[in-house]
């Protein structure tokens, strides 16, 4: 029963888990704010651009893709069903987990956060709250099929560890400036 909850609610966050990843790996390009301010501080800063807003959401939305492919072995395998990704629930978590993080730079400027510093529990949650309410209003259905209350509580426990794990890791080989 936890084994399923688990794999379901990896599965089901995969296309969210992964966007970000790849806008730092796509990097660069024009920031989203155009180098703006709000007072006195940058909108969001360097770290959001438009290209890697694009390379995450297209790189969420092919992953979900290819695991809509991989599904029945996959659930086979796990002896679960696991669920399949109809492109607008796609869609919506690849970008909603973008627009979160987006959010939260916002929300760091405001506090007086440089680029990279640490906000505890926001860095950690900002891209699920952002694909979670985007999946839900872009496809409430699918969302609320996939994403029951026991789902949910699996996400919020799992994605903070992924998120720390994840982190050390690409710093340990040097593909991100801070740990977390």
């Amino acid at each position: 029963m936890i084994g399923t909850l688990v794999a379901t609610a990896f599965w089901a966050m995969l296309p969210a888990y992964v966007p970000n990843n790849a806008a730092v790996l796509a990097g660069g390009g024009r920031p989203i704010d155009g180098g703006r301010e709000w007072r006195g501080a940058r909108l969001l800063g360097d770290g959001k651009t438009w290209r890697g807003t694009a390379v995450g959401t297209l790189v969420g939305v092919l992953l979900a893709l290819a695991l809509n492919r991989l599904n029945d072995p996959a659930s086979a395998a796990l002896g679960a069903e696991l669920p399949t990704f109809a492109l607008p629930a796609a869609f919506a978590l690849a970008f909603g987990a973008m627009c979160g993080d987006i959010g939260a730079s916002f929300l760091k400027r405001r506090s007086g956060r440089e680029r990279g510093a640490a906000f505890p529990g926001l860095d950690q949650l900002d891209f699920v709250v952002g694909a979670l309410g985007l999946v839900f209003l872009v496809d409430a259905d699918w969302a609320l099929a996939v994403f029951r209350p026991p789902v949910l509580a699996v996400v919020l426990v799992m994605t903070p560890v992924l998120h720390v794990v994840t982190n050390v890791g690409a710093y340990a080989l040097g593909v991100k400036n801070e740990p977390w």
